[in-house]
């Protein structure tokens, strides 16, 4: 007794078509989508935030160091503004004003310090690089993910509190509505800004074994160009032009430029924002460029 066979059911018989009515050709095979391009580097993020936890007292003493730092350059600038005209001293700053930026800018450095710099020279010195470098991992993207419990603590353990102890003692400028949002953007693009220099400085260790000469000079460079020490409105212009060119200018300036309301219009915000994404995206360029040369030196020493 002959009869049809029985069809395969539907989606289950071999070359069976897609929802979409084509056949996935041979051999293809789809790549890992953005979640699992991120995944193998969150246990980084989780083991830097291990290793925070194992050394608490850093937090109080970075916490007291940014309180004295603040102390003394809010301290001294309030006294330079105390007979400051209602309209504004020099550079238009009224006493709040600078006593807000001061303050912030110490906030901001505290953001900033995400060890990156010390690990990646310390990890070249010791070789622990080339370790790294046999794990299907970008070393750049992992240092990244591991500075970010750093970031994260400093700002909720060292930053808060000092912005808190201030705002009882002397009295700031409280930022309009409109203005917060726009300084957490160019706060999040400064962090960035700080983690490719910190990552730069750090891989000056492929040159020279002895980095904290140069981490140093970085340290001096930025905190005067990033506006920290002195608001750029009140350099000289040839030297408030420098700093303005340089990429220092959004790790401090720009964002309390925005805090502050010192801006012209959104068009003006507009630019403070787009030269930090402009700067973050050539840092990225250098960053990796300068990286694959590194990795050239390395595999020429026998790393």
């Amino acid at each position: 007794m002959t009869g049809s066979a029985p069809a395969p059911a539907s989606g289950h018989g071999p070359g069976h078509a897609s929802a979409s009515g084509r056949a996935p050709g041979p051999g293809k095979v789809r790549g890992p989508g953005p979640l699992g391009r991120v995944r193998p580097y969150l246990s980084f993020a989780t083991g830097g935030l291990q290793s925070l936890l194992q050394y608490r007292s850093t937090f109080v003493m970075t916490g007291v160091t940014a309180a004295a730092g603040a102390a003394v350059t809010v301290f001294l600038w309030r006294a330079v503004y105390a007979d400051a005209p209602p309209g504004g001293g020099p550079g238009g700053f009224t006493a709040e004003g600078i006593t807000t930026y001061l303050l912030m800018a110490q906030v901001l450095q505290v953001l900033h310090a995400n060890r990156v710099d010390d690990e990646v020279a310390a990890e070249v010195y010791r070789g622990d690089v080339a370790v790294m470098l046999v794990r299907p991992v970008s070393y750049p993207v992992v240092r990244f993910f591991a500075c970010l419990p750093v970031v994260a603590a400093n700002a909720v353990l060292v930053g808060v509190p000092v912005l808190v102890l201030f705002a009882l003692l002397v009295p700031l400028t409280v930022p309009r509505p409109a203005d917060v949002p726009l300084f957490l953007v160019s706060a999040a693009l400064s962090v960035l800004l700080a983690f490719f220099v910190n990552l730069l400085t750090g891989m000056t260790g492929f040159l020279t074994t002895n980095t904290w000469g140069v981490r140093m000079v970085k340290q001096s460079v930025v905190a005067f160009f990033a506006g920290q020490l002195v608001p750029i409105a009140l350099m000289p212009g040839p030297l408030a032009a420098l700093a303005s060119a340089l990429p220092f200018r959004g790790m401090v300036d720009a964002p309390l430029t925005l805090l502050l309301g010192r801006y012209d219009g959104w068009t003006g915000a507009a630019d403070v924002l787009a030269r930090q994404l402009g700067w973050v995206a050539a840092l990225t360029v250098l960053t990796t460029v300068l990286w694959r040369a590194s990795l050239s030196r390395l595999e020429v020493l026998g790393g």
